[in-house]
């Protein structure tokens, strides 16, 4: 679509997979003063996905609304402008598509209005998280992209600690005054070594390993306590917490963190056997039923299987959550067994009978992310395991559900995602990490030793 005007830059169309759509229905107004353009193909599978209980049912109906309130202000057909400048058409005709195009599926069909567009003359360009349809469109040479607006740089992701090295007088100051001045570690910041780079900020609840320059053994550890101009020494629990003591300094960070109840948001991540989960459930338990400062332990997981869904499991709804809530299952047992709690907390009944008097008593709750999202929970201790398989908007829509009183942890590993149109930059809890760093209210770490066992170290780090 070109303009008239002397010198003006013509409009580009964006045409939009389904998939992109679902994965944030803000996506329609993303695209500024440009012309975003919605296949009739793509209305057909919101039709379908619409009626569907998930989240992603709740996404295409909010889709579908906000379509419906824009045809209120003009013809779709014509394309109807918002509050950004840009436009919103739906194109029904359905182009003649290329050879390689020919049978007749919803991805042809979206890829051959993009086709039809660029032949025409427009500067246009396919968004879709599928790469497949994304290697289809390129081979056809439409410049094709995957959808940017909520990617972070992964490679460059905040790991919520950092290493510094100061002088002697510096570590011994931090624990003789309980607190050091920020002031007094920012000289011995590492400069980056790319020119222009500014020095790394120390951001609220940030944990500074402080090494003693002159000896290796002198050392420290400290976290700088919200958005105050000070760092407080971290000691760690000095008993376990429901029977776990943290076995590295990650894991000491993630318990300082678990543990502080002014950290209402913290984000643990790490991969296989680096303790996240466990770490936030044996946190929760210990708050919930020793501490008694959450009403309720509530533990989450996203319906996003390796293999067969949830709905294909033998049973009813209860067998089936049991299945599918399995690994949680495994910690909490660990937990309440004697190697986990010892002996202070022994009894006669089985951990499983242990479990399920939780569950009955309702201060204990293992739900699929279906059954939280939409309500507000105030006053409790929220545990979202396996997050990476979220979107940004998922992560949003359940963090804003949370009430007053309640700590929310958010656990998973970016290199095991198994939705297929999120990756290692987009997925919600790298988003999340990356947004929310540097607030008062949020902590994040990064855990990269596993402690699971030898075996589960090696297949980590070589497979």
């Amino acid at each position: 679509m070109k303009t008239d005007r002397p010198g003006a830059v013509a409009v580009k169309s964006f045409v939009l997979d389904t998939n992109v759509l679902l994965h944030n229905p803000s996506s329609l107004f993303m695209f500024t003063d440009n012309e975003v353009v919605i296949p009739f193909s793509v209305l057909e599978e919101l039709d379908k996905f619409k009626k569907e209980n998930d989240g992603v049912g709740r996404n295409a109906r909010e889709i579908v609304r906000h379509l419906d309130e824009l045809r209120r202000n003009g013809h779709l057909e014509k394309g109807v402008r918002w509050n950004g400048g840009g436009t919103v058409r739906i194109e029904f005709a359905d182009t003649e598509r290329p050879e390689m195009l020919r049978a007749d599926t919803p991805d042809n069909r979206i890829i051959g209005v993009a086709w039809g567009l660029s032949r025409s003359g427009r500067p246009t360009t396919l968004i879709s998280k599928d790469v497949n349809v994304r290697i289809k469109a390129d081979s056809l040479g439409l410049q094709v992209e995957d959808f940017e607006a909520q990617k972070v740089d992964a490679e460059r992701l905040h790991l919520g600690h950092s290493v510094i090295t100061v002088p002697a007088d510096v570590i011994d100051a931090l624990y003789a005054d309980k607190h050091l001045e920020i002031e007094r570690v920012k000289p011995h910041v590492p400069v980056p070594e790319e020119n222009g780079v500014e020095p790394p900020e120390i951001r609220a609840n940030q944990f500074v390993r402080l090494h003693d320059i002159a000896d290796d053994s002198h050392s420290g550890l400290a976290r700088r306590l919200a958005d105050t101009d000070h760092l407080i020494p971290v000691h760690g629990p000095r008993k376990p917490v429901y029977g776990i003591m943290a076995r590295n300094v990650q894991q000491t960070m993630a318990f300082d963190l678990l543990l502080d109840d002014e950290v209402r948001l913290v984000t643990l991540l790490g991969s296989a056997g680096t303790g996240k989960t466990l770490l936030a459930i044996a946190a929760g338990m210990h708050k919930t039923f020793v501490e008694e400062r959450y009403d309720k332990l509530l533990v989450a997981r996203p319906i996003m299987p390796m293999g067969r869904d949830i709905g294909y499991l033998p049973g009813d709804k209860d067998d089936k959550l049991a299945a599918w809530m399995q690994p949680i299952f495994d910690n909490l047992t660990y937990l309440l067994s004697s190697r986990g709690v010892g002996p202070q907390h022994a009894e006669s009944k089985s951990t499983e009978s242990r479990i399920q008097q939780m569950i009955n008593s309702d201060k204990l709750v293992l739900e699929p992310l279906t059954y939280i999202r939409g309500r507000s929970i105030p006053n409790q201790f929220i545990i979202v395991d396996e997050a990476q398989n979220l979107t940004p908007h998922e992560v949003k829509t359940i963090v804003s559900r949370v009430g007053e009183g309640t700590k929310i942890v958010l656990t998973g590993d970016a290199g095991q995602i198994d939705n297929p149109y999120l990756d290692a930059a987009s997925n919600g809890l790298v988003y999340t990490i990356e947004k929310m760093k540097g607030r008062s209210l949020v902590g994040h770490i990064t855990l990269e030793k596993s402690e699971r066992s030898q075996l589960a170290s090696l297949a980590a780090d070589v497979l």
